[in-house]
């Protein structure tokens, strides 16, 4: 089932459907083999490091005291019928804002999800900043 939802970006209903199993055990089996494959991904997965070259090294070059950069995005959600204004964004969609900043190799760094599709970005990044897990920013970098 994990691998199904996966490989074909599936919702829970149409697995429920496949499998004769309900959205509910679905959901909790996905999150334990999701928390599992977590706990482990440090000695199965091997990061390679990654070496800015040619046209990619070029565009950095210009941002030498940058840390990153940042963007949010808006992921499409089912939410209860109660809690659906807060979640409508700009263009009338149902959707949770997330915030992700990648490092120059590439990598992200920080990611915040669960902002409601109605906050703006400047309300999800100055929550970024003063969490406990806060967004990091150096003394004498910035962040493009």
């Amino acid at each position: 089932m994990f691998l199904h939802i996966l490989a074909h970006n599936l919702k829970y209903r149409v697995v429920h459907f496949s499998y004769c199993r309900s959205m509910e055990t679905i959901s909790r089996q996905f999150k334990n083999v999701l928390r599992a494959i977590m706990k482990v991904s440090k000695e199965y997965l091997k990061f390679h490091e990654y070496n800015l070259e040619g046209s990619v090294e070029n565009k950095w070059r210009w941002f030498k005291n940058s840390i990153g950069a940042l963007d949010g995005i808006h992921i499409l959600v089912t939410v209860s019928a109660e809690d659906r204004p807060r979640y409508r964004n700009r263009k009338c969609d149902i959707s949770t804002n997330v915030l992700g900043v990648c490092g120059p190799d590439l990598r992200f760094i920080y990611v915040l999800p669960g902002w409601e599709g109605s906050a703006g970005d400047s309300q999800v990044l100055r929550d970024a900043l003063h969490r406990q897990n806060c967004l990091h920013i150096p003394n004498g970098n910035i962040m493009k």
